[in-house]
């Protein structure tokens, strides 16, 4: 149990993750382009060219399962709070995703998907590393490195 008496807030937005990132998982395998057809509907109306829409393809493949281990991490976050290793896996994932979809979006163009993308993982990865911290370190109960 945490000394800070916030297991319970840490398994309800463990919880919460979960439940979104299975969510978004299923709509990236069953209807890859709709998410990025959602966003060049507001591309115009920013200023922004539209992002090419993909078919369903090996990439959705990659993002579904991809969202699978997110949501197999959040699930674990929430079961087992007083473990680090899966906050600092998740907040691995989330700031990785967020640093290459703000690269694409400077690099090939400004996709509003791309810096959504970018914005929300990375708020994702920061919140987790806050949320999840003991004390001011890292409490580490799992492996040291990652």
């Amino acid at each position: 149990m945490d000394r800070d008496g916030s297991s319970n807030a840490k398994r309800v937005a463990a919880y919460g993750m979960a439940v979104v990132f299975a969510a978004v998982g299923c709509v990236f395998l069953a209807a890859p382009g709709s998410v990025v057809s959602f966003f060049n509907s507001l591309s115009g109306p920013l200023g922004m060219r539209p992002a090419p829409a993909p078919g369903s393809s090996l990439f959705s493949a990659l993002a579904a399962a991809y969202m699978y281990l997110v949501t197999i991490l959040a699930w674990n976050m929430a079961r087992r709070p007083e473990e680090d290793a899966f906050p600092r896996l998740l907040v691995h994932a989330k700031l990785a995703s967020a640093i290459v979809s703000l690269g694409l979006f400077f690099a090939s163009g400004p996709y509003l998907v791309f810096l959504a993308n970018g914005v929300v993982d990375g708020l994702i990865g920061g919140s987790v590393h806050v949320l999840f911290r003991r004390n001011g370190t890292t409490g580490r109960t799992g492996p040291r490195e990652i």
